[in-house]
C-alpha cells in the first residue's frame, strides 16, 4: 500500500484525502494540519454561541465534479435537517462617497442619481474611450480601465483594490484581474442588467453576476468538518496541531516528512507528498534547495487580514422588512474608512446566530502580518470598527454592542507583485520533484476560490492514480478564460 502525506486540512487538502479514499483503496492517507481546526481560511469560528465566516465563502461552481462533491458531503435543503446546504440570494453593494451603489454595477436610476449626472456622462465617455483605445494589459489598473473605463474604475475599483493589496493597482500584475474577473466588463454588466429587466433567460451566466449561491447551514467550516469525519471513517488519518518542520528530499524525490506534535518531533515516510502549505514555508522546510529558489520563495508577497466579528442589537440603515441590511456583503470603496468589506452574516445563514433578533457583522481589514494594525490590541480594533460603522452612518449612538471577536488571518491572499514575477522559476523547480504535488491557494501561490482549490486536488489525485507524470493540468485549473466566469445553464 502506497502512503500519501497531505500537508494542510483546508478545502484542497481534505478534497485530495477524500477523493483518494473514495475512489481507490490502495493508498494510506495521512493529513497533517498545523491548526487545531480543519478548514483553513474556510473554517468557521464560534464565539459566544455565534458563528463567524472568515471571508464570506460562496459555494458556486461550473464544475460538476466539485458540485457533486459538495452535495455528497452536505445535501441541499431548507435548513431543517442537520446537514444541509442552503440556497442564498446574493445581494451586495459598493459604499462610495457616503452612498450605496449596486454591485455588480448597473445603470439603474439609483446609480445615476447617486453618481450624479455629470459623473455619469464622464463615465460614459470614459468607457467609450476604453473601447477604441485599449491600454497594454501589463498591470491591473489598465486591465480594469479596458473593461470599465477610467472613471468607473476610479469610482468602483481603485481604492478598494489598493486597500486589499496595500499598493497601487498599476503596480500589480494583471494576471490577478484575468483570474478573478476574466470575462466580466461593463458590457457584460449591461447585458445582464437588461436581461433581468426584460426577464430574458440566459444560457450563459457570468458567475461574478450570479444572484444566488449555496451556503452550509452552520458556515463553510461545516463542509470541511464533515469531510474530515468522512475521511476518518474511510480509514484516513487527519491530525490537527501538527506543524510540518522538515521535508527530506533525496535527489528528485521526497522521502520523509518531519512534523511537530505538541512538544514531540515525529516523522512519516511517504510515496507521495501533496502540499497546500504556503510555498515559502514548503521551500524553507526542504533540504538542498538552490539559493536563488529559496530567495525568490522567501520574498513572495502575501496580504494578511484581520476580521472583527460584532454582534449588534440594531443598525441604522435597514431594509423594508426589518432592522437589517439586505446585503450579504458590502465593499467599502472609501478612503475615509480603513474598513475593506462588511459581511452581514444574518443573510448568509440565520443559523449562524444564537439570537436572530441581533445582527452579526464581519468587518474585514487588510494589512500585513506584524504591521501596526496587525499588532493593535483587540479592544482597540473593536473601537475602530464601531467608530467606522458610525461614520458610515450604519449605526446610531444608542446601538448596543453585545459581543465581539477578533481573528487575525495569515497569508490569506497570495499577492501578484514584487518577486512574483520570478515565480515561474519556483514552479519549475517544484514540478521537477517527482512525487511532490502542489495544490490549493497557498500551495500554488494563486488566489483560487474554494472550487478552484478543490478542483486542483481532484486533478492531482487523478494524476497519481493514473500515473500521469506531468503536473501542468493542475496548474491549468483557473487559467482557462471560461473556467470560472461562464456557467452554462439549461433554459426551460
Amino acid at each position: 500500500m502506497k502512503r500519501v502525506v497531505i500537508i494542510g486540512a483546508g478545502p484542497a487538502g481534505l478534497t485530495a484525502a477524500y477523493k483518494f479514499l473514495k475512489d481507490n483503496s490502495e493508498y494510506e492517507v495521512i493529513v497533517l494540519e498545523e491548526a487545531n481546526q480543519v478548514g483553513g481560511i474556510s473554517k468557521t469560528i464560534v464565539y459566544d454561541g455565534n458563528r463567524m465566516d472568515l471571508g464570506g465563502h460562496r459555494f458556486f461552481t461550473k464544475d460538476d465534479e466539485v458540485m457533486n462533491l459538495w452535495t455528497d458531503i452536505l445535501p441541499i435543503g431548507d435548513g431543517k435537517k442537520d446537514k444541509v446546504l442552503l440556497e442564498r440570494p446574493r445581494v451586495s453593494h459598493i459604499f462610495y462617497n457616503g452612498k450605496f451603489f449596486d454591485y455588480p454595477v448597473n445603470l439603474s436610476f439609483k446609480t445615476i442619481k447617486n453618481l450624479g449626472l455629470k459623473d455619469t456622462i464622464v463615465a460614459g465617455f470614459s468607457y467609450l474611450k476604453s473601447i477604441f483605445h485599449k491600454l497594454p494589459e501589463d498591470n491591473l489598473e489598465n486591465f480594469y480601465i479596458n473593461r470599465f473605463g477610467k472613471k468607473l474604475y476610479e469610482v468602483f475599483f481603485k481604492d478598494y483594490t489598493e486597500k486589499l493589496w496595500g499598493i497601487a493597482p498599476k503596480n500589480i500584475d494583471s494576471s490577478w484581474g484575468s483570474q478573478r474577473v476574466k470575462g466580466i466588463s461593463i458590457k457584460e454588466v449591461l447585458k445582464d442588467y437588461f436581461k433581468r429587466l426584460f426577464k430574458i433567460k440566459s444560457k450563459n451566466k457570468e458567475t461574478s453576476l450570479i444572484d444566488k449561491f449555496l451556503y452550509p447551514k452552520h458556515g463553510p467550516g461545516m463542509m470541511y468538518e464533515e469531510m474530515a469525519n468522512k475521511v476518518k471513517k474511510m480509514g484516513g488519518l487527519v491530525k490537527n496541531n501538527c506543524k510540518v518542520i522538515g521535508i527530506k528530499k533525496n535527489g528528485n524525490c521526497i522521502k520523509e516528512v518531519v512534523y511537530q506534535e505538541e512538544d514531540k518531533i515525529k516523522k512519516y515516510t511517504c510515496d507521495y507528498l501533496i502540499s497546500s502549505m504556503p510555498i515559502k514555508d514548503l521551500i524553507n522546510s526542504m533540504n538542498n534547495v538552490p539559493k536563488n529558489i529559496k530567495d525568490i520563495s522567501n520574498k513572495l508577497p502575501y496580504r494578511d487580514f484581520v476580521t472583527i466579528g460584532v454582534i449588534l442589537d440594531k443598525m441604522k440603515i435597514k431594509n423594508k422588512k426589518n432592522n437589517l441590511l439586505s446585503d450579504t456583503w458590502i465593499y467599502v470603496q472609501s478612503k475615509s474608512q480603513k474598513l475593506g468589506r462588511i459581511q452581514v452574516f444574518n443573510n448568509w445563514s440565520p443559523y449562524l446566530l444564537n439570537d436572530n433578533n441581533n445582527i452579526s457583522l464581519g468587518l474585514e481589514y487588510f494589512c500585513n502580518e506584524n504591521d501596526d494594525f496587525w499588532l493593535m490590541k483587540d479592544e482597540d480594533l473593536k473601537d475602530l470598527a464601531i467608530k467606522e460603522l458610525y461614520d458610515m452612518n450604519l449605526i446610531d449612538d444608542d446601538t448596543k454592542l453585545i459581543t465581539y471577536h477578533v481573528e487575525r488571518v495569515k497569508k490569506a491572499y497570495p499577492a501578484y507583485f514584487g518577486m512574483y514575477r520570478y515565480f515561474p522559476k519556483v514552479k519549475e523547480y517544484l514540478d521537477n520533484i517527482e512525487n511532490l504535488y502542489c495544490i490549493g491557494r497557498n500551495g500554488m501561490h494563486r488566489y483560487n476560490n474554494m472550487d478552484h482549490s478543490m478542483k486542483t486536488a481532484i486533478v492531482c489525485v487523478d494524476n497519481i492514480i493514473n500515473n500521469i507524470s506531468s503536473k501542468e493540468n493542475i496548474w491549468n485549473v483557473n487559467t482557462e478564460q471560461d473556467y470560472h466566469e461562464v456557467k452554462n445553464e439549461k433554459t426551460d
